[in-house]
């Protein structure tokens, strides 16, 4: 490369980091057939030839600030699925993260003795294999806890970042492949089939595609001019339509009023009625003529976490129960969204406290229905950094404590105290929405930027021993790749078939979560040809985004032992 930009990249890292992000990000868009390879493995390819060609490092600074800032937010995401998960009904999916870190475990240790691979290389042959970036940056932590000198972390800390891109590339085809064509081919079953049967099943009989709408929309309001119903009340009246409705404005001459329960009608009142439309058509007869005038009445959507207790693994059909008599029949449920997915909005869909649902009625509807189910999302759009900081700093101290074991060391390193530090705080966050504001978009941008940061980093600082160690290695170390994904992934497709007796579409989703795998679920769902498959993907998901991680280290002391 010309000398006047590797005198740039040098002199100004933070310009070779942008330009990693942005060619990475770039390059993670374009398509290879079903795969794409996504922005953090296309940043950390752009950042391997940035160093490989100019030299260009980050300061480990910048690094263990990005990476901290990543596995903090990745914890106070997870929090609230993550724990809710861990009860009986969640049993059924739980182990099929086990499953992956065990086999993972299993299959790297025994390459590395067939191979004789280093701890880095070991490390790096996991986080790949398993499609896990958190576990590039604990297993890195890690190697530099080893008390090695400067050169030989350096160098294990580079062999992390280049197996990593070797075996992710190799696991990333794997997956995709493996639980959107080859696995349902080789149970024989038709996904796309299979799925819509489902759907067909969670929905209640309403087939409708996603993405469709009814032509007539089930909420609706209405204007009426009191004629027939003059001087009853407006309790009386909406208790006398065929279906649930509330008044929520009376126009009396000038004045315009939100009615009380005891208000009398009178002749002429002109009434604002919003409800289901079967509990409008037959309006008429009650109330009297329908106008034909715009209602002044708005339906409001809104965001809210969900923190009620009783709401917890119910179907979406039962939070009728939850919003009581008064707005069960008033307010609906649009979209559910978890770990930042959006599930099916089906009856049968079961809930978790945590998700985030939008729910649409009249304002003062949904203001109650907000009050019983627990706290808007866009209420607050500012970070709590005192929250914030705080749990930084108990998670980083919390890395800091060492426990001898024999004679190793037991420590969850920065990564690990800091995961562990989000989980509790996104937790207590969910139960008491009072403190700790993070909007799930900072918390987004949080861990995209700060897991990209950290993958540049650890690229630029990899990139110019890259081509040694694929050199070394050679052919063996795609197809290490490729059954370190493929060996677990397909104990978990037996053991959901043949044992669990998992539909299928749910159970590749459930495969292509505890790869934490969001290509493989993607193309998933479009071989599905709807969403079901993302109903397991994001519980299994959760879990193994915490698993995952903690299984970096353990791989560098397994590895040193069995080397």
């Amino acid at each position: 490369m010309g000398g006047w930009i590797t005198d740039l990249f040098r002199n100004t890292p933070e310009i070779a980091l942008f330009t990693a992000l942005a060619l990475g990000y770039a390059f993670g868009r374009v398509p290879f057939g079903p795969i794409r390879l996504g922005g953090v493995c296309g940043t950390l390819l752009m950042a391997l030839l940035i160093g490989y060609l100019t030299g260009a490092e980050l300061s480990s600074g910048v690094q263990n600030l990005a990476f901290a800032l990543f596995i903090f937010a990745l914890g106070f995401s997870s929090g609230p699925q993550f724990f809710a998960n861990l009860n009986r009904k969640g049993l059924r999916y739980l182990g099929f993260p086990i499953i992956e870190v065990v086999s993972v475990i299993l299959v790297v240790l025994a390459f590395t003795v067939i191979m004789g691979l280093d701890q880095g290389t070991a490390a790096g042959l996991m986080a790949g294999g398993a499609t896990e970036s958190a576990a590039l940056g604990t297993a890195s932590e890690a190697i530099g806890r080893l008390g090695l000198s400067e050169a030989e972390t350096r160098t294990l800390q580079n062999n992390v970042a280049t197996a990593y891109t070797v075996s992710y590339l190799c696991g990333l085809i794997t997956i995709v492949l493996l639980t959107s064509q080859i696995a349902p081919r080789l149970m024989r079953v038709d996904l796309r089939a299979e799925s819509a049967r489902l759907w067909h099943r969670l929905s209640g009989g309403h087939d409708s595609r996603p993405g469709e709408q009814p032509a007539l929309p089930d909420l609706v309001g209405r204007v009426f001019r009191v004629e027939g119903g003059a001087g009853r009340t407006v309790d009386d009246l909406t208790h006398a339509l065929p279906g649930s409705a509330t008044v929520e404005e009376l126009r009396r001459g000038d004045q315009n009023t939100r009615p009380e329960a005891t208000t009398r009608v009178r002749e002429g009142d002109l009434l604002t009625v919003v409800g289901r439309r079967a509990a409008l058509v037959g309006a008429e007869g009650v109330i009297g003529p329908e106008q034909a005038e715009e209602p002044d009445v708005k339906l409001r959507s809104l965001d809210v976490v969900l923190t009620h207790r009783a709401a917890h693994n119910l179907p979406l059909s039962g939070i009728r129960d939850v919003l009581g008599p008064g707005l069960r029949e008033s307010v609906f449920v649009e979209r559910v969204t978890r770990t930042e997915r959006e599930l099916p909005a089906l009856p049968g869909t079961v809930l978790q406290v945590g998700d985030v649902l939008t729910i649409l009625g009249a304002p003062s509807d949904v203001e109650a229905a907000e009050r019983r189910l627990g706290y808007p999302v866009a209420s607050r759009y500012t970070t709590d950094l005192v929250y914030l900081g705080l749990g930084l700093v108990l998670g980083i101290l919390i890395g800091q404590i060492v426990i001898p074991v024999g004679n190793a060391e037991l420590t969850l390193g920065t990564g690990g105290g800091a995961l562990l530090a989000g989980l509790v705080f996104g937790y207590l966050r969910a139960r008491r929405p009072t403190f700790g504001t993070l909007h799930p978009a900072a918390a987004g941008t949080m861990k995209d930027l700060g897991l990209a940061t950290f993958i540049a980093a650890v690229g630029m600082s990899a990139g110019p021993s890259a081509l040694q160690l694929v050199q070394h290695y050679g052919v063996m170390l795609p197809v290490a790749a490729v059954l370190t994904t493929l060996i677990p992934a397909t104990v978990s497709i037996i053991v959901g078939w043949k044992v669990l007796r998992i539909e299928p579409p749910l159970l590749m989703g459930a495969v292509a979560g505890q790869q934490c795998s969001t290509p493989a679920i993607s193309q998933v769902v479009s071989t599905a040809g709807n969403s079901v498959p993302m109903i397991a993907y994001t519980i299994t998901y959760a879990i193994s985004n915490i698993l995952l991680p903690l299984t970096g280290p353990v791989i560098v002391a397994l590895a040193g032992m069995v080397v």
